[in-house]
C-alpha cells in the first residue's frame, strides 16, 4: 500500500509508533524514525533489522522543539532518499497529575512535545512537500474528544493537535498535502501491560468489544490514511478505540 513512499516516524523506537514504522515497511515504504535518544534509536534499529535484514530503515534522534535541529534531520532524509511523502507525528507524552498538583513545568514539558514538535515537524515538512503533495498524520487520543479525570494538560494538547489537524487540512489542501489524526483508545502498550488487573478490568467494561487493542490494531489506520486509498480523506480525527466510552 505504501510501495515508492519516503516517509519520517516521530516517536517511532516503541509502542504505537514502533509498530507504524514496522507496518509502513511492510507495505514497501522506506522509513525514518526519530527517537528521544542514541540508545533507544540503536535498539529499535536492531530489532528491526533482526526481524527483516532488508528493511529500508534509519533512525535519527533531533530535538523536536527546535527547528534547526528538524530540519537538519529531514535534509539528511531528503538527501539520502530524494523526497518525503509523509509525515506521522507520533512523538508525545501522557499525564494524569492531578490539577492541584500540576507544575509549569509539567506543563511546558507535556505542550512542547505534544504540541510545538507536531507544530514545528509539520512547519518543515510542508517545505518538502508543497511541490509534490504529500501526507501529514499526527497522533491524537481519545481524551482528546472525551478529556479524562485528572491531567488536564495532555487532553489539552490532544484538543490541541486536532485543532492542528483539521485547520492545516484546510490551508494545506491547495498544495495536495492531506491532513489526518489518528485518536488511539486504550492500547496495548508496555505501559498498559503493567497495570494492575483492577485497574485494567475498569477499562474493559468502557470498551464495547470487550478488550483493549493492540498497537498493530492502530498502525493499520495510519497505513490507510498514508496510503493512496485514502486520497480524498483529510481533515478527518479517526478514532481507533474499540467504541469506548469514558
Amino acid at each position: 500500500m505504501l510501495e515508492g513512499k519516503v516517509a519520517i516516524v516521530t516517536g517511532g523506537t516503541r509502542g504505537i509508533g514502533y509498530a507504524i514504522v514496522k507496518k509502513f515497511l511492510n507495505n514497501g515504504a522506506k522509513v525514518v524514525f526519530f527517537g528521544s535518544r542514541q540508545e533507544t534509536v540503536d535498539k529499535a534499529l536492531a530489532s528491526l533489522k533482526e526481524e527483516n535484514a532488508n528493511y529500508d530503515v534509519m533512525g535519527l534522534f533531533p530535538n523536536l522543539s527546535s527547528e534547526e535541529e528538524v530540519r537538519k534531520a529531514f535534509e539528511e532524509v531528503k538527501n539520502k532518499y530524494g523526497k518525503i511523502d509523509v509525515l506521522v507525528n507520533n512523538a508525545g507524552m501522557s499525564s494524569r497529575t492531578p490539577f492541584d498538583q500540576h507544575t509549569m513545568e509539567e506543563y511546558d514539558k507535556v505542550m512542547d512535545l505534544n504540541v510545538r514538535a507536531v507544530y514545528t515537524c509539520s512547519r518543515v515538512a510542508v517545505d518538502y512537500m508543497k511541490e509534490k503533495g504529500g501526507v501529514i498524520i499526527n497522533t491524537s487520543s481519545m481524551v482528546s474528544i472525551y478529556g479524562q479525570p485528572s491531567g488536564v494538560m495532555y487532553p489539552a494538547s490532544k484538543f490541541a493537535v486536532n485543532g492542528i489537524t483539521k485547520s492545516l487540512a484546510r490551508e494545506l489542501g491547495k498544495y495536495n498535502i492531506r491532513v489526518n489524526a489518528v485518536a488511539p483508545g486504550v492500547t496495548e502498550t508496555d505501559m498498559v501491560k503493567e497495570l494492575p488487573k483492577e485497574m485494567v478490568e475498569p477499562l474493559l467494561r468502557t470498551i464495547p468489544l470487550g478488550r483493549i487493542g493492540k498497537p498493530e490494531e492502530v498502525a493499520d489506520a495510519f497505513v490507510f490514511l498514508a496510503s493512496d486509498m485514502a486520497s480524498y480523506v483529510t481533515g478527518e480525527i479517526l478514532s481507533v478505540d474499540g467504541a469506548a466510552r469514558n
